[in-house]
């Protein structure tokens, strides 16, 4: 069984005991997080599609970590004219450990 969320405007495809890496989300580690915008479920044969989301339907998930991603170099040069700019950054993340898909009959 999956199901596809939406977490900070991305989709994920979820299951049961998935680790996600998603954006920082201001929670503790070890707190629990429900995420109630649930797209799709698909349970085998049985799909069911929301419009947008599925009512009745969420993700629990426990939030395992934060963290920093690698850093990403970005570069800007233009020839003959001494310009050079160079910046870095690390996106902050979130690693959350799905327990269950809620609300199916």
């Amino acid at each position: 069984m999956y199901a596809l969320v939406e977490i900070c405007g991305k989709q994920y495809k979820v299951e049961q005991g998935s680790l996600l890496k998603i954006d920082l989300v201001d929670k503790e580690k070890g707190s629990r997080i429900e995420f109630p915008s649930v797209l799709l479920v698909s349970d085998g044969d049985k799909i069911k599609i929301g419009n947008p989301y599925l009512s009745g339907v969420s993700v629990n998930a426990v939030v395992e970590d934060h963290g920093k991603d690698k850093k990403v170099i970005i570069g800007k040069f233009k020839k003959k004219t001494n310009y050079r700019r160079r910046a870095g950054h690390r996106q902050q993340f979130s690693l959350i450990k799905v327990e269950g898909i809620q609300g199916l009959t």
